[in-house]
């Protein structure tokens, strides 16, 4: 395997991660990251040798998940697949130990797809403001907008979640 093919392939489990936080099914987000390797391959001579894959990579993906999103609602389908009781999307169930990290995942699904998207690449796979703009296509300031939005979100759906725990039920 030559030295392109290699950087790619050590790209995958981040490609993985990325994909899970933006689609809600296993199936789906492994499928999403076999397109884009498939697309990366096809074209490896757009990508400059000498620099990390990993940014190409996560634009490719990110627009194979745009196009779907579209095709769906042409079609009329469900672009996001309903969630399972304690269901964790990000990573596998069983690597959670406790209820706070669930919920936090939770909380990252809930929001919208283009907030959770930039709160991911900047936050969890540590990209620049200026490089996660420019793969989701989208201004630095609407990129700081929706990690701002998304942060709210996040805030106030754990606020909700802390106090629905804390409630007791007393029987009389």
């Amino acid at each position: 395997m030559d030295d392109r093919k290699a950087a790619i392939v050590g790209e995958i489990p981040r490609l993985r991660r990325y994909a899970r936080a933006l689609l809600r099914e296993r199936d789906a987000a492994d499928d999403l990251v076999q397109d884009c390797l498939e697309r990366a391959l096809t074209r490896i001579d757009n990508w400059q040798t000498g620099e990390s894959p990993r940014r190409w990579l996560f634009t490719i993906m990110h627009h194979l998940f745009i196009d779907r999103m579209r095709k769906a609602g042409r079609r009329g389908e469900a672009a996001m697949m309903p969630l399972d009781s304690g269901e964790a999307l990000a990573a596998p169930a069983e690597q959670f130990g406790n209820a706070a990290s669930r919920e936090i995942v939770d909380a990252l699904q809930a929001i919208s797809p283009d907030r959770r998207a930039a709160l991911v690449l900047v936050s969890i796979e540590g990209f620049s403001y200026a490089e996660a703009a420019n793969m989701l296509g989208v201004p630095a300031g609407t990129l700081m907008s929706r990690i701002a939005r998304g942060r709210e979100e996040l805030r106030a759906l754990l606020d909700d979640s802390t106090r629905r725990r804390n409630i007791r039920v007393v029987e009389t």
